[in-house]
């Protein structure tokens, strides 16, 4: 008994060990990337102790902040699944910034257009019609990288601007509101408008669904064959093509799954936010979510902590330039130096 239960002991302290390790760099990156940014606000003539202060109190200062917190992070969350999923196919697709605009517009179109249909349908349809439309668009760079060996990086980068101009094409042309006064679309029917959870708080149900999905992704990835056949894929195709594995299919399949969950984050924050698609509708959402999937160590678990670590930057950025005086572009700072100090502690290992 008493060796069965040091043998657990000693199993739970590897694991915990291994874990610390594979936390290790992504702690180190957050930790520098906070100190040089303090030092960049001091050189320019700011205090860093208040900005960090207001930073903080502007997050988790009050249920109002800790509510868009959760709301900044959703759509993150979403785009670093995505980025999760694609990679760890050995897939590095650059557009998920594309993919959540086509699913944004995806449901601002149908979201226009599904009045007479019951909010209980209407609004999984929507969402349905989504991620079918952003696994197609990720779709077209698998087909590329597949049958015409075309490099996803540059396919998925200018699928990108394709989606930027079509949507900037689209809100000033044919799906234009009909006052015709913004370059938007008119706002989807209200049968369609995602809850929230506790109102006036903006907590809406998608970051329930989103939650649900890092679930699905994590079982997917670690508990069924695809998945292991799509990590094996990814760390070593050739290998995994002599072991009997589809590799061609999986890396197929990783960018259909990685199209969908980017569109999901544009077409829920068309229904529980915005309520409308216009131009500039994204703030960077997909190519922040590469950061995020990088700092979570391309887990499902660790994109979980890492888009509420960057909604919580987003979040108390306004608070800190208003009460710190310190320009929230510091924001942007810091997920650039996580990311530059993420890869360079990587390349020490």
């Amino acid at each position: 008994m008493g060796a069965r239960a040091e043998r657990a002991g000693d199993g739970v302290g590897r694991r915990a060990r291994a874990l610390l390790a594979t936390l290790l760099p992504s702690l180190m990156a957050v930790a520098v990337a906070l100190l040089a940014s303090g030092v960049v606000v001091l050189l320019a003539g700011g205090d860093p102790v208040a900005a960090f202060a207001a930073l903080i109190g502007g997050a988790f200062g009050s249920l109002d902040s800790l509510s868009e917190v959760l709301v900044k992070a959703c759509p993150l969350l979403l785009t670093g699944l995505a980025v999760t999923v694609a990679f760890q196919a050995g897939v590095w697709n650059i557009g998920a910034e594309g993919q959540l605009l086509i699913g944004a517009l995806a449901m601002a179109a149908l979201g226009a257009r599904l009045g007479g249909v019951p909010a209980a349908a209407g609004l999984p349809m929507a969402l349905l019609g989504a991620g079918a439309a952003g696994a197609l668009w990720a779709g077209l760079a698998g087909l590329l990288r597949l049958r015409r060996n075309v490099n996803e990086v540059i396919s998925t980068i200018m699928l990108n601007f394709i989606a930027l101009f079509l949507v900037s094409y689209l809100v000033q042309g044919p799906l234009m509101e009909a006052g015709g006064r913004y370059p938007q679309t008119d706002a989807v029917v209200d049968s369609l408008w995602m809850p929230r959870f506790v109102p006036p708080y903006r907590v809406h149900l998608g970051l329930a669904i989103a939650g649900l999905l890092a679930g699905g992704v994590s079982v997917l990835l670690y508990r069924t064959r695809a998945g292991y056949e799509m990590r094996a894929a990814g760390l070593n195709a050739a290998a995994a093509r002599l072991a009997g594995i589809p590799v061609e299919r999986r890396i197929l399949l990783a960018l259909l799954l990685s199209g969908a969950l980017a569109a999901l984050a544009g077409a829920i924050e068309v229904s529980a936010v915005t309520r409308r698609l216009y131009e500039r509708f994204s703030p960077g959402w997909g190519f922040t979510g590469i950061a995020v999937g990088l700092l979570g160590r391309l887990s499902p678990a660790g994109v979980v902590v890492a888009a509420l670590f960057f909604g919580a930057l987003d979040a108390g950025s306004g608070a800190m330039q208003r009460v710190a005086g310190v320009s929230s572009v510091l924001v942007s700072v810091i997920q650039g130096a996580v990311i530059f100090f993420l890869v360079a502690f990587e390349r020490k290992r």
